[in-house]
């Protein structure tokens, strides 16, 4: 039977004096790589469209519902835009024992507007830098449990991951059909058909790039598609370029620019179970991410990836920045493009920075009206929910309770999405989790796999239990650090 081909990972190559010459000299992966500057920062900029819309709206909710002028909400969404990027390289360069080295892009988390709303609600810079200041406290807790909690990954197998990233699909593509429309409820044109029907043409060009295209230009076929999107969407009307007027051509997100942290119990409490949503919902991504570029993540992956999470959240409240972790829509992006190398995501991080440093070029991309964004989402998260699909594929359903794990799962991770008020009697803390149906369903499939697949299995049956549980922990082909 013919061997594996094993790819050489650089940073092992140059630091792990185990390795071989002849080792040394087999192929790169693909993770690894480095492609040609142009393909690079067109397919970096791809993924920054691809999350731009997600980053920035955190900040358009929470500055407002503090008490925030508009001028002091563009601040904070120029600053989510840089610690994003600073975020997203610590991830995909690393160092040390930090970042798990995939092409894994990281922004503001969603999980935590609900509670910092709270936290913050009509106190304006106060509110702010008590924000600030729980973000910081959970962050380094998180930082400091990571080791820890990345040994959950022996309890990932194919029913568990395959499950979760079929809910992170599932559970994104609403994010698609609410920017289909027009992304503000309130608004008066919010479901027209006009900007339904700009979602659905740019949902066809994207869709018509891929089958018509070849080569790179097929790879870029969701930017290409943004782009006609919106220039069709000019003469329709729906083009916004108000935020170019009024941005400034440069702006630095001073640190501490809303007062130094504050630190209050309840608020770093709350925040502390955001961070642990993130971490679960990171631990996920990652697992989903590593097969998809054909590298699993391991312990050592997931804890570095944790890390680098963490880490950028700690760092972000410095330069006025909110809690980041792994943004799902661009495992999507990976998955439909078939571009693994972690630099091309790098250089989007770069992107970003810029961006954060120049609210001008930001202003650029704000330019894609959301129907045209939702349109090439659908695609995107639709992606992600179709990986899933095939993972489980691999889950040997057939065998002993494995099925009845995925129905309750997905089941009870599909009730924040078709009953989002389900939950509206339980109390606000608990609804950080339970309005989260990636979070839940992956805490339900977790369990039930431990109770049926591990806890009073027979002695025949341990050899391929424990085959199952550690299936994605020994997959890598090369250790990533």
């Amino acid at each position: 039977m013919a061997a594996t081909p094993r790819f050489r990972n650089d940073a092992d190559a140059a630091s792990d004096p185990d390795i071989s010459e002849p080792a040394q000299s087999d192929r790169t992966h693909p993770v690894d790589e480095t492609l040609p500057p142009l393909k690079m920062f067109t397919s970096g900029l791809q993924h920054v469209a691809a999350m731009y819309a997600g980053v920035v709206a955190p900040p358009m909710v929470v500055g407002p519902a503090v008490g925030l002028t508009p001028k002091e909400t563009a601040f904070l969404v120029a600053a989510s835009l840089f610690t994003a990027g600073i975020a997203t390289l610590l991830q995909t360069l690393g160092f040390w024992r930090v970042g798990a080295r995939l092409p894994f892009v990281n922004g503001v988390s969603f999980a935590g507007v609900t509670p910092m709303v709270a936290i913050g609600k009509d106190r304006g810079h106060e509110g702010i830098a008590v924000i600030f200041g729980a973000i910081i406290v959970a962050s380094l807790l998180g930082f400091v449990l990571a080791p820890y909690f990345c040994k959950l990954v022996r309890f990932f197998p194919p029913v568990v991951t395959g499950t979760v990233i079929t809910l992170i699909g599932v559970s994104l593509l609403p994010v698609a059909f609410n920017w289909s429309q027009g992304g503000n409820a309130t608004a008066d044109d919010y479901g027209s058909t006009t900007n339904i029907i700009m979602a659905a043409v740019t949902l066809v060009i994207v869709l018509a790039l891929r089958k018509l295209l070849r080569g790179f230009f097929q790879q870029i076929a969701i930017l290409l598609g943004l782009i006609a999107g919106t220039l069709i969407a000019i003469p329709v009307g729906i083009t916004d370029f108000g935020a170019i007027k009024d941005a400034d051509v440069v702006g630095f997100p001073t640190p501490f620019h809303f007062g130094a942290p504050q630190f209050e119990i309840a608020a770093i409490v709350s925040m502390c179970i955001v961070m642990l949503v993130c971490m679960t919902e990171s631990t996920a991504d990652m697992l989903a991410l590593g097969k998809i570029v054909d590298r699993p993540a391991d312990e050592r992956t997931i804890e570095g990836g944790l890390r680098a999470d963490t880490l950028g959240s700690a760092v972000s409240p410095l330069f006025n920045g909110f809690m980041c972790s792994a943004f799902a829509q661009n495992i999507g992006l990976v998955a439909m493009t078939k571009v693994r190398s972690r630099f091309v995501v790098a250089v989007g991080g770069g992107i970003l920075i810029v961006l954060g440093l120049v609210p001008v070029a930001a202003s650029v991309i704000a330019l894609v009206p959301l129907p045209v964004l939702g349109g090439a989402g659908i695609v995107l998260f639709g992606s992600v929910a179709a990986s899933g699909i095939q993972t489980l594929a691999t889950a040997a359903l057939e065998k002993g309770e494995n099925a009845l794990i995925v129905a309750a799962a997905v089941g009870i991770g599909l009730i924040p999405i078709a009953a989002p008020d389900f939950y509206h009697a339980f109390p606000k803390d608990l609804l950080v989790v339970l309005d989260s149906g990636i979070s839940t369903g992956c805490v339900v499939a977790i369990v039930l796999n431990l109770a049926f697949n591990h806890l009073g299995r027979k002695p025949d049956d341990e050899a391929d239990a424990e085959t199952v549980s550690e299936e994605l922990a020994n997959a890598a082909p090369v250790s990533v650090h």
